[in-house]
């Protein structure tokens, strides 16, 4: 089948004319408008919140983390900014609750002993709205609420898959039970997303890491069901490949044993954390680390994870799970539209030049969106042009905008909102 794909690279001229249809329909609807078609939203890293609780079997690392808790129900674990503000002692709790552990016979990770979780609010967009100001940008809040704008409903044709950020998808045939449940749930919802709106097909929306769980869904469902239930994939801020900015944030949590609120976000027991890594399929032999002694690639992180202190079993749990998934990634085949920041500075390449990983380094920048290079970006656009089963493909290049300000500013959500409206009347899925 021939592949149809292009690429848009957004002018003043363009951003100007979304702007007007973008005003224009915002406000104009308070019911769900009934010809668009239903709408899942999947968040980025960490923007899904988590309830836990405490059983007899929770063993805290000092009696202030459980006494209170054991056996008292479900409290919020991430993200809970109020118990941190108020007290600050309590990151050490938070960090020892939401780390995993491996479970060798299962072949598996798992919560820590004594720590139940379950992630807040699947199928709705709740789990990823705060009433705090200052946290609506992070998340996908203002594009909820912009979707809103233009016909959208909650709970109608509008739908959020939240998901536990620590774990992540694992090579087929490897136990990954978070992941196998996320399928599954996520496979219902939209399910029932179509037939509850005309048996319309369903347009998936990620944001960032959300597009990890996005292509690897699709990818595990058999190409009829995708044809009856998927519309179009609208895959914001993320790319062919990891970043090399993971490099670093595992770098300067080396040999650190004080939780802070940034190392929460990338716990070293996070399965997630091995996941993100550049593929050497886009990256190959190009220097991302450079130290005097010796320089690190794509092609030899398991030698890098052991430089910044992985174990010998961490090390092969990535080459067994991740590595694989890494070395195999393809565009999904549904009609899909991708849209990603340049024009702002993103890491290209480290250099500890003394090989002191705990030192701040010097920071080689190039091209992207502050997260996410347009080298990784570039590569989607060739494997999709390489692939004869694409059936159609869009690529968008907005400038100066940055990962998250894709998903926050005025300007770039006019820009998404205008690109789900233009995939809801595509007549190529």
């Amino acid at each position: 089948m021939e592949s149809r794909q292009q690429r848009l690279i957004i002018t003043p001229l363009v951003l100007l004319l979304l702007a007007s249809l973008f005003f224009a329909a915002a406000g104009a609807h308070d019911d769900a408008t009934p010809g668009l078609h239903p709408v899942i939203l999947l968040p980025g890293y960490s923007c899904s919140q988590l309830d836990a609780r405490l059983t007899d079997d929770y063993e805290p690392p000092t009696p202030a983390c459980g006494v209170r808790k054991q056996g008292r129900g479900w409290f919020r674990l991430w993200e809970n900014y109020t118990a941190l503000q108020v007290d600050p002692a309590l990151l050490p709790c938070f960090h020892d609750q939401l780390r995993l552990g491996y479970d060798r016979a299962a072949g598996d990770y798992r919560n820590a002993p004594g720590v139940e979780t379950h992630v807040v609010s699947f199928g709705t967009t709740r789990s990823f709205r705060f009433d705090d100001p200052a946290l609506k940008n992070g998340c996908m809040q203002r594009l909820a609420e912009a979707l809103e704008g233009v016909g959208y409903k909650e709970g109608s044709n509008l739908f959020g898959a939240p998901y536990d950020f620590r774990y992540a998808p694992a090579a087929p045939g490897v136990a990954a039970r978070s992941f196998a449940g996320f399928r599954a749930s996520l496979k219902r919802l939209v399910e029932r997303a179509s037939e509850t709106n005309g048996d319309k097909p369903v347009i998936l929306v990620s944001h960032s890491f959300g597009a990890f769980y996005a292509t690897q869904f699709i990818d595990r469902s058999p190409l009829p069901w995708r044809t009856r239930y998927l519309k179009h994939f609208v895959m914001l801020c993320a790319g062919g490949s990891g970043s090399p900015g993971i490099m670093q944030v595992l770098a300067s949590t080396m040999g650190s044993s004080t939780p802070t609120r940034l190392a929460m976000f990338g716990d070293r027991s996070f399965e997630s954390t091995l996941s993100t890594f550049p593929s050497p399929e886009v990256y190959g032999d190009t220097h991302l680390v450079v130290t005097r002694a010796k320089n690190y690639t794509a092609e030899n992180i398991p030698e890098f994870l052991a430089a910044v202190g992985f174990s010998d079993e961490e090390v092969e749990r990535y080459r067994r799970r991740a590595m694989p998934l890494t070395l195999s990634f393809k565009a999904p085949i549904v009609p899909m539209t991708s849209i990603n920041g340049v024009g702002v500075p993103t890491v290209d390449k480290i250099v500890y030049w003394d090989g002191n990983f705990t030192e701040k380094p010097q920071v080689v920048n190039g091209d992207g969106d502050g997260a996410i290079n347009l080298k990784t970006v570039q590569a989607l656009e060739k494997l999709v042009g390489d692939d004869p089963d694409q059936r159609y493909f869009k690529s968008v290049l907005v400038p100066n905008t940055t990962h998250s300000g894709m998903i926050s500013d005025d300007s770039a959500l006019r820009i998404v909102v205008g690109e789900i409206l233009e995939a809801n009347l595509a007549t190529s899925g």
